[in-house]
């Protein structure tokens, strides 16, 4: 077995929740040649801007959204990858992608670097970090912490038929100044809903999420998705907040400070107060609420 020794260590995750595809995303880049960027791509491929709110909280409406433009987000941030996608596909063309996509993965863990992929032992993003042709098994690294073996056959075909695999190649002659500025572009494109997406995305997110704690039905405030969407999407806005910081945007880092403020202290309060008490509730919703205008006041300046 080949196998790099990769961790989930160096990407910070203030919450526990961080969105499986960006922390595994800056993992990445965290163990390549391009480490320098490895919290830079959170906020310059948009995921630091993204949220996803379905009216049930279900929890994969986090990964609901037009996968093939994933490569085109990245690379705005000077990063250069190649993409593998075969979704829903009958098992012969299922097969001869798994086939066209392995010579990838064996050539980035060959580099050093470790693969970005879905459902590599439980069903959402992680990567896979080493390979033996010899037994047909990936090593893998799932979001969870937990480390495996999955057999090259089960990519792709694990619990459903979607293969989705990233791997990094290289680093563009990008300006700073030219990452900055499309960045800006990419944010408040998402944050306006222009991106497509069936659940509340952008700003439009905030008023589904406050109505679930302004309700006098508690259930939605109170379950365990709302923790999870909390977690997922308060932990991506430390990552805007330090982008704006790093490249002194002092007014929209001063915003996105208190953005990331008012989720962490939301998600600290959905995890240790009683949220069936309706002061409880509405003390969350004003923290979201100045988010929310926080947010609307970043678009203007974007």
């Amino acid at each position: 077995m080949k196998k790099l020794n990769i961790t989930w260590n160096d990407v910070y995750d203030p919450t526990g929740y961080l969105f499986s595809f960006a922390k595994s995303l800056s993992c990445a880049v965290k163990n390549s040649p391009y480490s320098d960027l490895s919290e830079d791509i959170v906020a310059t491929s948009g995921f630091a801007f993204r949220m996803w709110i379905s009216a049930d909280l279900c929890p994969s409406e986090t990964s609901i959204w037009d996968f093939g433009r994933q490569p085109t987000w990245i690379l705005n941030g000077g990063i250069e990858t190649t993409y593998d996608c075969c979704l829903w596909q009958p098992e012969n063309v299922l097969n001869q992608a798994r086939l066209n996509t392995l010579p990838k993965i064996k050539a980035s863990i060959d580099r050093g670097i470790p693969v970005i992929a879905w459902d590599i032992g439980v069903l959402e993003w992680g990567l896979i970090t080493g390979y033996d042709d010899e037994t047909q098994k990936f090593a893998t690294l799932c979001i969870n912490g937990t480390t495996d073996e999955m057999d090259y056959s089960k990519l792709g075909n694990r619990e459903m038929p979607m293969l989705n695999v990233v791997t990094i190649t290289g680093k563009t002659d990008k300006s700073n100044d030219d990452i900055i500025s499309d960045t800006l572009k990419l944010a408040k494109a998402h944050l306006n809903g222009e991106e497509w997406c069936e659940n509340a995305q952008g700003l439009l997110a905030y008023p589904r999420l406050i109505d679930m704690f302004e309700s006098e039905d508690a259930t939605l405030a109170t379950c365990f998705n709302m923790e999870y969407a909390l977690g997922t999407f308060g932990a991506l806005k430390w990552y805007a907040w330090k982008f704006f910081d790093k490249y002194s945007l002092t007014e929209l880092a001063t915003l996105y400070k208190s953005v990331y403020d008012c989720w962490q202290k939301a998600f600290d309060l959905k995890k240790s107060i009683d949220l069936t008490v309706e002061d409880n509730r509405k003390t969350v919703a004003v923290l979201l609420k100045t988010a929310y205008e926080c947010e609307k006041s970043a678009v203007n300046i974007m």
